[in-house]
């Protein structure tokens, strides 16, 4: 991932407030940004104007953008398109989550599948031999897929002897609906439970030990602070975590900030242009980037910290987090890429208590 340097944020500050107040032709800065960023300045440009209701203003902006954009990251042309469908307005236009439809399709991407397996192999590489059957909590679980491949694996590889309990955490009755099925399907004899809710509203309520608990591309939906206390409520009840996640600065950067702006240009890009890469109907792929990735770009891009709905964060940072939340009673087991390009990573982070081997 790249990032800008200290001057070079405060110069795409200034630059913005100089073209929100004189709204200068969008070429006109060009030979003041490094020449690779160009684009990402044009997207940063067009989602402040559209996000302070100027939506058709920030149209040139990404057509001049788009003309320069390379090597995958085609976030302006991605955004035009948005815009096209939604009369130019920065806007969430569904309930993230809300259908489960969405994020199967984007599960599915060849490139999220192939992720999603080198995650589940990593996890066979860095848990422990099991002596007896295991209780397993997955905090998002989303369609259950993730859980059923990585259990089945565990149990292939003769890491566990079976599974005693199942916790499927999720806040979309829909989503833990289609997971109970999916994981019931492959384990029948297994007791699975479901919590229907938030991490943030179901971590207080654990009082019992889970031998492994895993999330994927969920527990990135609460602030580094809030993470925090809820990572603390589940620490006493885990000998395990599995974390898979995206490699993004997404939290710590404020509102309408230039660092945050380029963070999404390239990881959301990356992930967009993966979907749309994709052989599938025209009408399916829109849906999985409006009701899915968009929902989530606008309200990154539109809502400030503690309402915004999502907040990845740097490799960094997640160790920092689990350093201090979990240590010392818990190491580091694995700290893998599950997918990884100059842009963008998928990782794979273990950290498990170090009594155990």
């Amino acid at each position: 991932m790249l990032f800008l340097s200290e001057q070079e944020q405060r110069e795409w500050t200034v630059y913005a407030e100089e073209i929100l107040a004189t709204h200068p032709a969008p070429a006109q800065y060009d030979m003041k940004i490094r020449k690779n960023l160009v684009p990402a300045f044009h997207f940063y440009i067009a989602t402040l104007l559209a996000a302070k209701g100027s939506g058709d203003q920030s149209i040139g902006w990404l057509e001049t953008g788009t003309l320069a954009e390379e090597d995958g990251l085609f976030c302006c042309a991605f955004l035009l398109g948005f815009f096209k469908r939604h009369q130019n307005q920065l806007v969430k236009p569904a309930v993230v989550f809300q259908d489960p439809r969405p994020f199967i399709h984007f599960a599915g991407v060849p490139i999220m599948k192939e992720a999603r397996r080198q995650f589940v192999r990593q996890c066979g590489h860095s848990l422990p031999v099991f002596e007896r059957p295991v209780r397993f909590m997955d905090i998002g679980c989303g369609d259950g897929a993730l859980t059923a491949a990585v259990l089945t694996h565990l149990i292939e590889t003769e890491k566990i002897p079976g599974i005693e309990e199942i916790l499927l955490v999720d806040p979309s009755p829909a989503m833990a609906a289609l997971a109970r099925e999916t994981v019931r399907s492959a384990f029948p004899d297994a007791d699975i439970r479901i919590g229907n809710g938030r991490i943030q509203d179901c971590s207080g309520k654990i009082d019992q030990t889970f031998d492994i608990a895993m999330s994927s591309l969920a527990y990135h939906h609460m602030p580094l602070e809030d993470k925090r206390i809820h990572l603390s409520r589940l620490k006493p009840w885990i000998n395990h975590f599995i974390l898979f996640e995206m490699d993004a600065n997404n939290d710590k950067p404020d509102i309408f900030t230039p660092d945050l702006a380029l963070s999404v240009y390239q990881s959301y890009g990356r992930i967009i242009d993966f979907v749309y890469s994709h052989d599938a109907p025209v009408d399916v792929v829109n849906d999985c980037i409006d009701s899915f990735l968009m929902t989530e770009v606008v309200s990154i891009l539109t809502e400030p910290r503690g309402t915004r709905s999502d907040y990845h964060m740097l490799q960094s940072q997640w160790h920092s987090l689990f350093s201090e939340v979990l240590g010392p009673e818990f190491t580091l087991r694995c700290d893998s890429a599950a997918y990884a390009d100059e842009y963008m990573s998928l990782i794979t982070l273990h950290y498990g208590r170090a009594n155990q081997k």
